[in-house]
């Protein structure tokens, strides 16, 4: 039984953190609701040499310490991915720092890569050996740090083994002059360092902003064609706010992310697809809410797809409602798996 419509009214009345945390506290004490039908095979996936037993996972920033990525699968994800954390614990920007605009069904966050450091999550993934279930680690930099990159290499020598893949996050609004590290330059050097951090193979994913330009863009598949990265992240949250989201809270400093990013994340995922030739692994995020977004994804060019602020307005239920609806897409437009649809409308447009 999905008990979120019982208790939305009440959610909703809780200042938005405090309802993050509580929902965190929820699940960690097994209150989380559990999948009770099996995945179509339709949505297996097979890319970055992982299995997904589908397409659909939680993107970061839900669940920063790595407390419920056990929980998050049982819910019926396919992956689960943790972080942004940092080499040292930080508390983030003064609050309030997350604001609901709930007619657009969105929100606006400054949160500042609050976490509890990479030592408190390591304890965790070791908790959780054996279990089974992908589950990425997106790593950041300290605020403070003197030496942002070596923040990073820190952050792949401290979980692999331990992380399914690696997403380096350079592309958060909420760190003054993080979003540097995209430069093509910064970004060479940048990836030169990681990859060359990284002693076996997990994968490494480069998760970049939505609000890069046609230059901008062509240099990062450039470098990540290069590198080679093992694949893209598009997009994080915003800091557009024209012809998006209007009203009260709308000029609230930070990334803006739910349903009105949609339509401009996945432009960006079209053109990255485009510029790469199809030849990496993109997962689509922003402003998924339903298996339609998610198949719009699919079809622009993403092998995996992540959401997270349709949850908050939507509930758990909405992770079996994509899941069905998307199978049911494919089966309309004659695929017979996922991997078909990868990139349908580039293949449509020649």
């Amino acid at each position: 039984m999905d008990l979120f419509p019982l208790i939305r009214p009440v959610l909703t009345r809780l200042d938005p953190e405090f309802a993050h945390n509580l929902t965190l506290g929820a699940l960690k004490v097994g209150l989380g609701p559990r999948a009770r039908i099996t995945d179509p095979v339709s949505l297996a996936v097979d890319v970055l040499g992982l299995r997904f037993a589908n397409p659909i996972g939680i993107a970061a920033g839900f669940d920063k310490n790595g407390e419920v990525p056990d929980a998050m699968l049982a819910l019926g994800m396919g992956f689960a991915e943790v972080g942004t954390v940092t080499p040292r614990p930080q508390a983030g920007n003064p609050r309030p720092r997350l604001f609901r605009l709930t007619e657009a069904r969105a929100v606006i966050n400054r949160f500042g890569f609050n976490n509890e450091g990479h030592a408190a999550l390591r304890a965790r993934l070791e908790a959780r050996r054996g279990r089974g279930g992908v589950v990425g680690v997106n790593i950041g930099a300290n605020k403070d740090a003197g030496d942002r990159i070596a923040d990073y290499e820190a952050g792949i020598a401290t979980f692999e083994g331990l992380a399914s893949y690696f997403v380096v996050n350079i592309s958060s609004p909420n760190t003054p002059g993080l979003r540097s590290l995209q430069s093509r330059g910064e970004l060479e050097t940048l990836v030169g360092r990681v990859l060359a951090a990284r002693k076996g193979k997990t994968p490494i994913l480069l998760k970049i902003a939505p609000d890069l330009n046609g230059e901008e863009l062509a240099d990062i598949a450039a470098v990540a064609l290069a590198g080679p990265l093992d694949g893209l992240i598009v997009s994080n949250t915003t800091i557009a706010r024209a012809g998006l989201v209007a009203g009260p809270l709308a000029h609230e400093t930070g990334g803006l992310s739910g349903h009105p990013l949609m339509t401009m994340s996945t432009v960006v995922l079209r053109e990255i697809y485009r510029l790469t030739q199809g030849r990496l692994p993109i997962i689509g995020a922003g402003g998924v809410s339903s298996g339609a977004d998610a198949y719009a994804k699919i079809r622009a060019g993403a092998s995996l797809v992540q959401l997270y602020t349709a949850l908050a307005f939507e509930g758990p239920g909405l992770v079996t409602r994509i899941k069905q609806e998307l199978a049911a897409l494919l089966l309309a437009d004659g695929f017979a798996s996922i991997a078909d649809a990868i990139g349908a409308d580039h293949r449509q447009e020649k």
